[in-house]
């Protein structure tokens, strides 16, 4: 059973999903035998496990037995990383496992700051997605925000600048049948509002992106 601190969590977490109140939430929480990493994460068990071979209850355990949470998140994730971890997983996991035990909520930094993250699979090939973010005329068709590109690494990750001053952290993958994947994530944000505010900004920037690719 999860300490007294984490399943107040976890039932407050429950509770904004299902409604129940915290007497209800907590009864139901308690006929676990573990909490629920994956809710807590912001991340599914499946996707955790086959991406880095463990669980989230097995990623716990082994961060626990280091004393993860008493370290800074760059060493958390240099860590995980030693472990096998792929670089983006390892900060996956880092990210996670901090949720897991309360040193951040999701959307939050590590520093008290706000992010917003975002992804999306377009059916063409890695190139033609990285150009729509690349290439200034082509990112205007879909991108009404004048930005700075500080560091590009082609097809595979880029930083820019945002006009208020706040960063975002792209990366890109290639995937088979000529598809490829972006994942983005918009930091130093003010608040968690502004983080979910920017979240749906994105999903509709990432439509329109669609319908321009094709």
């Amino acid at each position: 059973m999860p300490k007294q601190k984490d399943l107040k969590r976890i039932v407050r977490s429950r509770m904004q999903k299902t409604g129940e109140s915290y007497t209800a939430a907590r009864l139901q929480l308690l006929k676990k035998k573990e909490p629920d990493y994956a809710e807590l994460a912001g991340m599914s068990e499946t996707a955790i496990s086959r991406a880095t071979g463990r669980t989230w209850a097995e990623w716990v355990k082994i961060l626990d037995a280091v004393s993860a949470a008493e370290k800074p998140h760059r060493d958390i994730a240099r860590y995980v990383s030693s472990l096998g971890t792929p670089d983006w997983w390892s900060q996956t996991v880092t990210v996670g496992y901090e949720r897991i035990r309360g040193l951040r909520e999701k959307g939050q930094r590590r520093g008290g700051g706000y992010e917003a993250s975002k992804s999306r699979t377009f059916a063409v090939p890695v190139t033609k997605l990285y150009n729509a973010f690349a290439n200034a005329q082509q990112r205007a068709r879909w991108l009404p925000v004048k930005v700075e590109v500080r560091a590009a690494n082609p097809n595979k990750r880029m930083r820019v600048k945002w006009n208020d001053q706040t960063t975002v952290e792209i990366m890109f993958t290639s995937k088979a049948d000529r598809k490829s994947s972006v994942a983005l994530t918009h930091q130093k944000l003010p608040d968690k509002t502004a983080a979910e505010e920017m979240k749906r900004w994105w999903s509709e920037r990432f439509d329109v992106l669609g319908e321009v690719l094709s």
